[in-house]
């Protein structure tokens, strides 16, 4: 089975190496990677659609006609020349110019596919040749010959998302995270008519949609219509390859956005989703003032004294969004979140956009969740459609505590965080059917991890059985291995003699411990898994019933009973594995074990190998377990009859009236308030000791390459 997210991260290392290796810097390499990329998803798409035509071919006097251009119509392929298939390419004649055939593979592409013209990379021939054929056949590895277009859909974007943090194209402001967009995505549910994105980068927005549309089960390109304008030449070329690796097609045109508009989608669009570019400060008074689309009496937010231009472009952008939208029309986008509490002109616009009832939700993201920017920032959502019993609430999510740490300077949304916000909503509009599926759901995988422990609890006898022996063996015979010992030197008094008396005391006391942890683990075990096997079985009779919000508490309670002794048996494998790990460590550096014929220092490495993996999959098995659980904890403690209820710290719905008294602000946490934080359990501590040591690590690195800096300074000026 393929491994994609081993396979992506194998190929960014592999051309990242190859990068770090050449002249060139990130700027100059993200695009033409991403065009082999495309090239390689378009030629296997190519094929196989190849395949499927060939079989349904005519034939006559045993032949069969060759395949034309308009057999390739409607199957959402492209039809490719020879010069434009990969294979062509990586069996290039050794003395062959490769740079300038990817060149012409690109435009024989282009010719093919209207959408593409223009778009594609042509820098090839500024490349070494060497550095081409080893990109080449980096994507010419076996899993990819016959890869799908999810398969490159998911590459593409991850090769976006790592050139976004190494900081090629514009400094990544092409690239929204995926966590905010699919928050976006999740709030507004895009499945249909006219979606528009007026500054759309790399096209993330119209992908997640696409994305979320299959999930479906259904066709995104029969459904949707997707209309994206970007200001630079570079992200409108990515977006179109974006659409294209992911099969999905799209109007994309270069613009503007504050002096071009799209006249035909005012009012038309049923979806809006956006990142625009924050605090903009140039954009010309003269040239928007008659702009159909700023609605509100003030239009424009204020005009800086010094300069005569719009000083804070954020409210031009908001009134867009809100303009294209048809009466029915969704719209999410991301905000400064300075706009939710500005003032002047911008308060008085925001206080005609909360009059119009559209505002629907407001969710406030923590920092450090884009790739070059460590503010905080704002989730926007607005509805037209809004039914009658919500046309005057606001729901307000302060989301700046829910966090996954990537690194030091990247926070994400795990995939539990993002379902947990989004289940939030859903209980906001009173669909309390998903929320209890999203429940069950999380019963569900709590009881297929716990179902793994028995099995990955048993693995670890063996390996621990034959290092326990192996290690018993070698302690009956330290009486004969003395004088071997006794080379040892004197120290602080002690003849060596003692020295090894010690150490063989010790040694042996380590081995007691051990029998003694593995005979408290044994029993632990036993006990758990006796009682766990009884609960699954009852589990497994109530998978109808569990649809309902009093059974899932029940069975919810019911497995709360193991929590406390899988935390238990989770420490016993750790302490185990160390007090075996100690004894290994005493036997070879304090009593010379390798040296010794008894030693079987080739077999106690393979059972300490098999060890390490079981008992990691032992603790994953456990881990995981009590993390699904902790999901279903995180929503049922909060909204405990499976309705909307206001949460501290974390959710509140609001009325106009409420906004209006707190000066029209839309920051959520105005609202929301604060909680008392939770109890603090061992994983807690993990994770932060885990955010402590990415810090460190980093800092550490930036003192290296300061130090580096300021040594190459002091060489320049002679010191």
């Amino acid at each position: 089975m393929l491994n994609i997210s081993q396979l992506e991260s194998s190929l960014w290392e592999a051309a990242d190496q190859l990068r770090a290796n050449s002249k060139l810097n990130a700027n100059e390499y993200s695009m033409p990677v991403l065009g082999l990329i495309f090239l390689r998803h378009a030629t296997n798409r190519f094929n196989a659609v190849k395949a499927e035509i060939e079989k349904g071919l005519s034939s006559r006097g045993g032949k069969k006609r060759p395949i034309t251009k308009d057999d390739f119509k409607g199957k959402s392929a492209i039809f490719l020349p020879e010069e434009a298939q990969y294979d062509r390419i990586l069996n290039l004649a050794e003395n062959a110019d490769i740079g300038k055939a990817i060149n012409a593979a690109m435009k024989a592409i282009e010719n093919e596919a209207k959408m593409l013209q223009g778009v594609l990379p042509k820098e090839y021939t500024s490349f070494e040749p060497d550095l081409l054929y080893s990109l080449v056949r980096i994507f010419d590895r076996e899993e990819l010959r016959t890869a799908t277009g999810d398969v490159f859909g998911r590459i593409y974007e991850y090769f976006l998302n790592k050139f976004a943090m190494s900081g090629a194209q514009e400094g990544g402001e092409f690239f929204t995270p995926p966590s905010l967009v699919r928050t976006i995505v999740n709030m507004i549910e895009p499945d249909r008519g006219n979606i528009l994105d007026p500054a759309c980068g790399s096209a993330g927005m119209f992908v997640q949609t696409g994305h979320f549309v299959e999930n479906r089960g259904e066709d995104a390109s029969a459904k949707i219509t997707f209309y994206g304008q970007e200001k630079s030449d570079t992200n409108t070329r990515l977006a179109r390859m974006n659409l294209a690796v992911h099969a999905l097609e799209g109007i994309i045109r270069q613009g503007n956005t504050f002096y071009d508009r799209w006249e035909e989608l005012l009012g038309q669009c049923d979806f809006v989703m956006s990142n625009p570019p924050f605090n903009v400060d140039g954009v010309s008074p003269e040239k928007v003032k008659t702009d159909p689309r700023l609605f509100t009496k003030k239009k424009m937010p204020g005009i800086a004294t010094k300069t005569k231009v719009v000083s804070n472009a954020n409210y031009l952008w908001i009134q867009y969004f809100y303009s294209y939208l048809n009466e029915r029309g969704r719209a999410g986008f991301v905000m400064a979140s300075s706009a939710s509490d500005a003032g002047h002109g911008e308060k008085e616009i925001r206080k005609e956009l909360i009059a119009t009832q559209a505002v629907d939700m407001i969710i406030s993201i923590g920092t450090n969740f884009f790739y070059t920017k460590s503010l905080p920032c704002t989730l926007w959502f607005f509805d037209k459609g809004k039914p009658a019993e919500r046309k005057d609430k606001v729901l307000m999510i302060d989301a700046r505590n829910v966090y996954r740490v990537v690194t030091r300077k990247i926070r994400d949304f795990s995939e539990e965080q993002l379902q947990n916000i989004t289940a939030i909503a859903w209980l906001y509009r009173g669909q309390q059917e998903r929320y209890l599926g999203l429940v069950g759901e999380y019963l569900n995988k709590t009881h297929q991890e716990a179902a793994t422990i028995e099995d990955t609890l048993t693995q670890l006898e063996s390996p621990l059985a034959k290092l326990t022996q192996l290690l018993q063996t070698f302690s009956d015979s330290l009486g004969a291995s003395l004088p071997l010992l006794k080379d040892l030197p004197e120290v602080e008094g002690l003849v060596a003699e003692d020295i090894a008396n010690q150490n063989i005391e010790t040694f042996r006391a380590t081995l007691a411990e051990l029998e003694a942890g593995i005979q408290e683990f044994t029993a632990l075990r036993v006990g758990l898994i006796s009682e766990l096997q009884v609960h699954l079985a009852w589990f497994a009779t109530q998978a109808e019933s569990l649809s309902t919000n009093e059974a899932q508490k029940e069975c919810a309670a019911r497995f709360a009973l193991f929590i406390p002794q899988l935390k238990t048996l989770q420490k016993h494998i750790n302490e185990v594995h160390k007090v075996v790990t100690r004894a290994m460590e005493l036997a070879e550096k304090k009593l010379e074990a390798r040296k010794q014929n008894i030693w079987d220092g080739k077999e106690v490495k393979k059972q300490r190998d098999a060890l390490d993996i079981v008992r990691d999959q032992a603790i994953f098995a456990i881990k995981s377990t009590l993390y699904m659980k902790a999901q279903v904890t995180w929503l049922e403690s909060r909204f405990p009859e499976a309705v909307f209820v206001d949460v501290p710290g974390l959710c509140k719905v609001v009325t106009r009236d409420e906004i209006t008294q707190q000066d029209s602000s839309l920051t959520p946490g105005r609202y929301v308030g604060v909680t008392a934080l939770d109890g603090e359990d061992e994983e807690d501590f993990e994770e932060r000791m885990r955010e402590i040591h990415l810090e460190l690590a980093s800092l550490n690195e930036e003192a290296v390459e300061l130090a580096a800096a300021i040594a190459a300074n002091f060489e320049e000026l002679g010191i």
